[in-house]
């Protein structure tokens, strides 16, 4: 679906986007990374709104620098920022913002109607939009996004300003996208769990550079079994025979530990070392490395920390 090879880009002296290379095949994919890391940048590029500075791409087949208009007919571009044209209803808007992209006006009008009732705004599909709350405000700029029924569709921050329940809609409405209509879609967001809910694949940007492009499955595993364990009894013998196993040992209070167990050495190693050591377990479960952690163990892998 997107192949980009080499791709930099510049704001002046600032380096954006750092000679990246990135093939993502079809299907639905997290874009994650700090603030400036290169994620709205590196979606302006695939628009076509920038054109790179070096390298090649291309989206769909076709060539990154050629054709944008052609290109962009299809792509819905769901923005960040507000989008909305002050003055319109809702249906108006939708329909217009459907013949720039290329459709008649009647095929626009109808398409309007429909995805405005799809993303739940139906009932106020006629107030004027700069009355919208801003989850309304969120659900009609995905309405837009989705009005030309493009075959990529990205969404920079779908869930920003919105409230839980909102939040959860949103979402929802972005799996039931993405399997009904088969379309490729990429998330930009900086809330991980919205990211975790919706994707299987992320890519992960600092600094202008792609540092992973991991299934989120992939990503949270390591060469480390994570436990958490709670011992009663005298702990720096216990201490001192987990790391002669090379576990590594953290202590989240005076009873509970994480113990991190190498790819070669079995839990049933923990209750051997208690019993030598004269410990008791009172508690054992295997823990589950968050997408959190294992995104900030890229990002500090990536700062050299």
């Amino acid at each position: 679906m997107i192949k980009l090879e080499n791709i930099s880009f510049s704001y002046g002296d600032i380096e954006a986007i750092s000679n990246i290379s990135l093939s993502l095949p079809a299907g639905i994919f997290g874009l994650l990374g700090p603030n400036g890391a290169g994620k709205t940048t590196l979606m302006k590029l695939l628009l076509g709104f920038l054109v790179p500075a070096s390298g090649r791409g291309e989206i769909m087949g076709q060539a990154l620098a050629e054709k944008q208009k052609s290109l962009r007919r299809g792509i819905g571009y769901m923005p960040e920022s507000d989008c909305l044209i002050p003055g319109m209803d809702a249906v108006a808007l939708t329909a217009y913002l459907g013949e720039l992209s290329g459709m008649p006006r009647q095929e626009a009008m109808k398409r309007a109607h429909d995805v405005l009732y799809y993303v739940g705004l139906e009932e106020s599909r006629y107030r004027q939009v700069e009355t919208y709350s801003a989850g309304m405000k969120q659900r009609l700029k995905l309405a837009q996004a989705l009005v030309h029924d493009p075959k990529l569709l990205l969404l920079d921050e779908p869930t920003s300003g919105m409230d839980p329940a909102g939040r959860k809609e949103m979402l929802e409405l972005i799996r039931d996208i993405a399997k009904k209509e088969s379309m490729n879609i990429i998330i930009s967001s900086h809330l991980l769990p919205d990211i975790e809910s919706t994707c299987r694949q992320v890519v992960i940007m600092n600094k202008g550079r792609i540092v992973a492009e991991e299934s989120i499955a992939g990503l949270k595993k390591d060469n480390f079994n994570i436990y958490e364990i709670k011992v009663v009894g005298e702990q720096a013998p216990f201490f001192a025979k987990l790391r002669s196993l090379h576990c590594g040992v953290e202590e989240k209070d005076q009873t509970l530990l994480h113990i991190l167990l190498p790819g070669d050495v079995a839990p049933a190693a923990l209750f051997r070392a208690a019993h030598e050591t004269g410990v008791q377990i009172r508690h054992f479960r295997q823990s589950r490395t968050s997408l959190e952690d294992a995104f900030m163990d890229v990002i500090n892998e990536a700062n050299g920390h």
